[in-house]
């Protein structure tokens, strides 16, 4: 069993920046995936398409596929597989502001998790960002604009589910390979995802909604796409177990809304997608109240 890995918060930093310049970019994209194919069919091809590149990456020496404990790996890659499709779902169904301000509720959830579960103590600077973190989420989704929808929860949860899977990938998880980390990813998205598109065909799903879609082919109008969020999404999200497993969560954590700026300036320059005045306020709200709870969890 490999050593638990030093400390090294430079790396830990670049590394995390790379991966939300990375995604930040490519994310922008599902909306127009998500013309062509379903949630689920989408998962499952891009599972398929990132397993020979896992291959080639074990191959090159970057780590064993093979994790030294499968129940924490495994448990950490549900928690986060989770929070994928949650946020995947989320990307096909509004903007990317809006599933970004979601899914980066996670320090808070972080936050919650510590002092709730682990009865850790937490101060008035961090019950304010709390608070100033909850405005701002109700600035970038607002639920009252056009009615209450069930769909603004997803990226919501995806934020919890994807605290779980941090909290996870340092504590569970530090001896593992970044490689068998992202491998049991993998294979629980593109199992999962598979099992439901079966089942929607099992069903006689004919439902052209993103979220329910049966088994649409062929797919080249979105080959091209698939094959870059496959390639992406494996270089993002290692650069992100590795910056994990570099430094402490709440220093990395810090790196990570980055993003918050790189999806919108991507969706913009791609697509001339805008963010209003109050969104972009809400983000600035949801980014300071995770910047000012990792510099206090420390």
């Amino acid at each position: 069993m490999s050593a638990p890995l030093e400390n090294r918060p430079a790396a830990a930093a670049l590394s995390m920046l790379g991966a939300m310049a990375i995604l930040g970019l490519i994310d922008n994209f599902i909306a127009r995936i998500a013309d062509t194919v379903g949630l689920w069919q989408f998962v499952a091809l891009r599972a398929v398409l990132m397993a020979p590149l896992l291959i080639l990456m074990a191959r090159l020496g970057l780590g064993s596929l093979r994790p030294n404990n499968w129940i924490p790996v495994l448990g950490r890659a549900a928690a986060l597989s989770t929070a994928m499709f949650l946020y995947f779902g989320a990307l096909g169904l509004m903007t990317i502001a809006e599933a970004l301000a979601g899914l980066f509720t996670s320090p808070i959830w972080v936050l919650l998790i510590n002092t709730l579960v682990q009865r850790k103590p937490i101060g008035p600077w961090r019950i304010l960002a709390v608070l100033i973190g909850f405005g701002g989420i109700l600035l970038v989704l607002q639920p009252g604009a056009n009615g209450f929808s069930p769909t603004l929860l997803m990226p919501v949860a995806a934020g919890f589910f994807y605290a779980i899977s941090s909290i996870a990938t340092r504590s569970w998880c530090a001896g593992e390979s970044a490689l068998s980390l992202l491998a049991a990813n993998i294979l629980v998205l593109g199992v999962l995802s598979a099992l439901v598109q079966i089942g929607l065909g099992v069903a006689g799903a004919g439902d052209a909604s993103y979220l329910a879609r049966a088994w649409v082919w062929p797919v080249w109008d979105v080959v091209h796409l698939l094959v870059l969020q496959a390639a992406g999404s494996l270089a993002a999200v290692y650069m992100i177990i590795r910056a994990y497993q570099m430094d402490e969560p709440a220093n990395v954590a810090v790196f990570e809304y980055s993003i918050m700026i790189f999806g919108p300036v991507f969706a913009w320059l791609l697509f001339g997608q805008l963010v209003g005045a109050s969104q972009a306020l809400g983000i600035a709200c949801i980014a300071a109240s995770g910047i000012v709870v990792a510099i206090r969890s420390r």
